[in-house]
């Protein structure tokens, strides 16, 4: 893996631009290509991907810069009370961020514009080849790794999670679900300031909204758990949705998905320490969620359980809704009921491997989520 140094000389020559805007993002790309380096354990395609990636990341990151040079009134866009789905990954957020999505009245990021958000899809530049390339890209990782596949839907058309938008900071989750990156973790865990992060995730929104009548947008991203202080600076009037699920059926669920990724891009992989990974982030993440939400912010979140959704999503949508004071349309509701049917058949693919694969002891990891199972319980219940 390259050094940070060649990979920003690759994304100025692939596009002629200099100016990366704040250096918030160097001390996430050194750590990360360090840790890729020294750590990672890549085979021949994840060394060539992941080069990939960040070159590309790098060189989106110039463009956007570009872009604002030469229109700053892209800067005047209003992001209005976005509505933010929060909760521990494997929770029923995906399949709830796409049900949002069949909303006319609102904005989902979509798969083929958060990895590529330039040229702004206002200005119509490219927009066929970027939907095809990425319906290429999406076809590759399921025919590479089916499991990953049937774990997460995706599509190029479809919402996705902000990690490519947080990326351009280099402060992501996604990064150690493609690669053993032990130290890198440990500092977004511990050390991170994700303020500039959320900053750069709402200049990357406004231009994707310009030059488009201004509607809400629906975001959604587990990772936003560990650092709602960070994302409430940014978005200071956003709301959240907060799907729940039993934690010790996520953890499995959680760690399963992250090998699904990492088997595409490695040979060597410790199921163990996925496990462990993930229980780490997780437990802390909602250790902060709840100090988050104990400040008086109870009335920002609305709450879903993984159990009622599956038993009715259009109406735990619907109770969403009359939450937010929005109407669900007739196109809406037929839209939601398409999706769900549609993917029934993936939903019932997912059964997990035994818990002792990734060294998880469901019974001892309940105490660290007993005070979160006690308070989910409680905002469920309607």
């Amino acid at each position: 893996m390259d050094g940070h140094d060649e990979l920003l000389d690759a994304a100025r020559t692939e596009t002629g631009l200099g100016d990366f805007g704040n250096d918030s993002f160097r001390d996430g790309l050194e750590r990360l290509t360090r840790s890729l380096r020294v750590e990672a354990r890549l085979n021949s395609a994840g060394e060539s991907v992941l080069r990939k990636l960040l070159v590309g990341l790098l060189s989106q990151r110039l463009q956007v810069e570009d872009w604002y040079r030469r229109h700053p009134e892209i800067d005047d866009e209003p992001i209005v009370a976005p509505l933010i789905g929060l909760g521990l990954p494997r929770t029923g957020s995906t399949a709830l961020s796409f049900l949002l999505a069949e909303d006319p009245q609102a904005r989902s990021l979509r798969t083929w514009e958060a990895s590529r958000p330039c040229p702004p899809p206002s200005t119509g530049d490219g927009l066929g080849s970027r939907i095809d390339d990425s319906r290429s890209e999406v076809a590759f990782r399921t025919r590479t790794s089916p499991r990953r596949g049937a774990l997460v839907p995706a599509s190029a058309t479809g919402p996705t999670e902000c990690q490519s938008l947080m990326a351009l900071d280099f402060k992501a989750h996604y990064f150690q679900a493609f690669a053993y990156v032990p130290s890198y973790s440990k500092w977004l865990l511990d050390s991170a300031d994700l303020t500039t992060t959320y900053q750069y995730e709402r200049r990357v929104l406004k231009l994707l909204q310009w030059g488009y009548p201004a509607v809400p947008w629906r975001l959604k991203c587990p990772t936003h758990l560990l650092f709602l202080e960070q994302l409430d600076q940014a978005f200071p009037d956003a709301r959240f949705v907060m799907t729940h699920r039993d934690p010790a059926e996520v953890m499995v669920s959680a760690a399963d998905l992250y090998a699904a990724v990492a088997r595409s891009y490695s040979d060597d992989i410790d199921p163990r320490y996925l496990g462990a990974l993930n229980v780490e982030h997780w437990s802390v993440g909602m250790e902060r969620a709840l100090a988050f939400r104990d400040k008086g912010r109870d009335d920002r979140f609305y709450d879903i359980d993984f159990r009622a959704m599956q038993r009715d999503p259009v109406g735990e949508v619907r109770g969403l809704y009359a939450w937010l004071g929005e109407p669900v349309t007739d196109a809406f509701e037929a839209g939601m009921a398409r999706w769900w049917r549609e993917n029934a058949e993936k939903r019932a693919a997912n059964v997990h491997p035994d818990p002792a694969t990734f060294g998880i002891d469901v019974e001892e990891i309940r105490p660290l989520f007993a005070e979160y199972t006690a308070r989910a319980a409680r905002w469920t219940t309607r």
